[in-house]
């Protein structure tokens, strides 16, 4: 396809993955589900897993796979406007989350996501051991080390964004289980990617690139924070006029937000982190409400259903086809699932959160969808895992999340959780999206 063909199919194929993506949360809504795990939903339809069963014609027309090449034309312009729209949700994010009740309830973070890092991962390291040896899973140049930490660190992630969007979807901004889950989410999944740079230097042959892209990292972590943010708040009232945002402020914001996230891309840690670190550093009120107004519609109504559609081009769940790997579907599904939500549940019992938050913490906590799909995309792409555990995983991925949400509500039906007190130039919560 010549480059005028791409864009040309490029808006055909907007069109379609919006208008459906709508149809699937209509269905969805009145299950219990917010519009994001539609989405997820939508995209694994639009891939080969059934539209492409249907019709394959018609599928091949709309989404063009070039044989020659073995490469789909179309990954060449949606997985970057893709990426796009995953970095700018982070920032989002980042923007709206409450560092005050974080550290009020910090030692809850840590205990629930050492909890849900801890198990999930020995159970997910174990099965990829069995499935190492009883298996055709793992391609023949990935090590056994390197199966049991990439499956681990698989297992034990929390889908942060998607998390974000379902406490929203049910009004738990600001309560103490909403917080403790979400910076519980964000310490397991800064966890599962430095374990995924081990996994990556591994495949490489050079362990020293896994600790410099961590201590990198961190060192980013802390000069955003110690630099950037303090900078981001002496300098904002150059940025502001007549008590909102500048079009150069919002310029010098994305910039900012950019730069983080191709530093973190760089380091291997993935450019969402970045754009999240940066988004926590903008300086609330003014410049977090109007970037948040200005961003959050067209990302979220447009580039984040790119992505989950870019994730379902490439799973192909009619590779389990035989009982014995539908058997290893439901043990890598029931391992997840149980060891996330259990042992999230008993960490926040232990820290005195009581038992019917501490059952929604360990609930939400299981919502994988949005970071599993962007870890698994790697390790795909990279040649760690087959085209069939990638199957495995997207099924595990989408089952959990969809599991969370009637599960929670089911649940918290007789109560709901207490709000923490509003701190002075905090944001109370995310802006209303479909």
């Amino acid at each position: 396809m010549n480059n005028l063909h791409l864009a040309v199919q490029f808006f055909l194929q907007i069109a379609v993955i919006l208008l459906f993506c709508r149809l699937v949360g209509a269905v969805a809504a009145r299950c219990g589900q917010p519009q994001v795990v539609a989405e997820m939903l939508a995209g694994v339809l639009l891939g080969p897993s059934l539209f492409g069963l249907l019709a394959p014609e018609a599928q091949q027309a709309l989404f063009p796979w070039d044989n020659a090449q073995q490469a789909r034309d179309t990954q060449s312009y949606l997985f970057p406007a893709s990426q796009l729209g995953l970095a700018l949700y982070m920032f989002i994010v980042g923007m709206e989350f409450r560092v005050d009740i974080v550290r009020k309830r910090f030692a809850s973070s840590v205990a629930v996501s050492i909890a849900g890092m801890v198990t999930p991962f020995a159970l997910g390291a174990g099965l990829a051991w069995i499935l190492f040896y009883h298996s055709h899973l793992f391609p023949a140049r990935t090590s056994l080390m390197e199966a049991m930490l990439f499956l681990g660190a698989s297992m034990c992630i929390t889908a942060f964004p998607m998390l974000a969007r379902i406490i929203h979807f049910k009004k738990l901004t600001g309560t103490t289980m909403g917080t403790v889950a979400l910076g519980a989410g964000a310490l397991d999944d800064a966890a599962a990617w430095c374990l995924l740079a081990v996994v990556l230097a591994s495949f490489d042959g050079d362990f020293s690139h896994a600790f410099i892209n961590i201590g990198c990292g961190v060192g980013f972590v802390v000069f955003t924070f110690l630099v950037v943010g303090p900078l981001l708040q002496r300098f904002q009232r150059w940025m502001e006029k007549d008590g909102s945002l500048t079009e150069a402020g919002m310029v010098v914001s994305l910039s900012i937000m950019a730069l983080a996230a191709w530093f973190t891309d760089k380091i291997g840690l993935h450019a969402v982190f970045g754009a999240f670190i940066t988004g926590a550093v903008i300086p609330r009120k003014v410049m977090a409400r109007d970037l948040i107004d200005r961003i959050q519609p067209l990302t979220v109504t447009l580039l984040l259903p790119l992505f989950f559609t870019y994730s379902g081009l490439n799973t192909k769940i009619g590779l389990l086809n035989s009982w014995y790997l539908w058997g290893i579907c439901a043990a890598v599904l029931l391992a997840a699932a149980v060891g996330k939500g259990v042992a999230c549940w008993l960490a926040a019992r232990a820290t005195g959160i009581p038992n019917r938050e501490a059952l929604g913490i360990g609930l939400l906590m299981n919502a994988r969808g949005l970071m599993e799909l962007i870890i698994i995309n790697i390790g795909l792409q990279r040649g760690i895992i087959t085209e069939g555990l990638f199957a495995t995983l997207v099924i595990m991925a989408v089952t959990t999340t969809l599991m969370a949400s009637p599960l929670f509500e089911r649940l918290m039906a007789r109560s709901r959780p207490e709000m923490e007190p509003i701190t002075p130039g905090k944001l109370p919560g995310p802006v209303p999206v479909s």
